[in-house]
């Protein structure tokens, strides 16, 4: 029946349910158009303030189409995915970036990006290898104001200790770290620990273990 009580025809009942169901499917189209603009826009964001290129930007969003395409997002928040998206795609563009840092710039906890992270990359078969401790070497030396000379050691250390199979299940950040302190007190140009934590945004045990590690590794007591 219409507004008035009168009874309406079966025409005009399955017009006004075309209706209906158009106007659904509109509604559903712009939210998840606002969604995904949303997303995009936090994308921006979070690269504007880690200071990634261009490039990781647009990777980050076709990762995140993607898990879109693939109803990945379905139980999951947009942020996290948004975030897990560009932690994956500065991986995929060699731009070091550890996951402290983006959860930093992030509306999200740390466990929720490292988890979202782990699903889309497995779903979507990413394959990204582990990260390279040496990506993170030249960034942390310059905020540092080390030499070159504190630098080469250090990929040394790095490369010389990997050999020996001590970076398996390793932070790289944690690893990286420890291996400049090492090669800060090499070349006599000492930075506390506290400093290099400071840098690299892992604690000063994490330096001291590895630190001790690599330095055994080395034959240096």
């Amino acid at each position: 029946k219409d507004a008035y009580g009168r009874s309406i025809s079966s025409e005009k009942r399955s017009q006004m349910h075309r209706l209906r169901k158009w106007q659904e499917r509109i509604r559903t189209k712009d939210a998840g158009e606002r969604n995904l603009q949303f997303a995009l826009s936090e994308i921006d964001r979070m690269a504007s303030a880690l200071g990634v290129p261009r490039s990781v930007r647009e990777v980050a969003s076709v990762i995140y189409r993607r898990a879109l395409d693939d109803d990945l997002i379905r139980g999951r928040s947009i942020e996290g995915v948004a975030t897990a998206a560009l932690y994956a795609a500065c991986r995929q563009e060699g731009i070091p970036r550890s996951l402290d840092e983006v959860a930093e710039v992030a509306r999200v906890e740390q466990k929720e990006i490292g988890r979202t992270y782990r699903y889309i990359a497995q779903e979507l078969s990413l394959g990204l290898e582990p990260v390279d401790p040496v990506q993170y070497v030249p960034r942390f030396c310059s905020e540092l104001g080390l030499s070159e000379e504190v630098e080469q050691k250090t990929r040394e250390i790095i490369e010389v200790t990997a050999e020996k199979g001590m970076l398996s299940g390793k932070s790289p950040t944690g690893y990286a770290a420890a291996a400049i302190y090492a090669a800060s007190l090499l070349c006599n140009e000492k930075k506390t620990q506290r400093e290099v934590a400071d840098v690299a945004q892992v604690t000063e045990v994490t330096i001291r273990n590895r630190y001790q590690e690599q330095i055994e590794a080395l034959g240096i007591h």
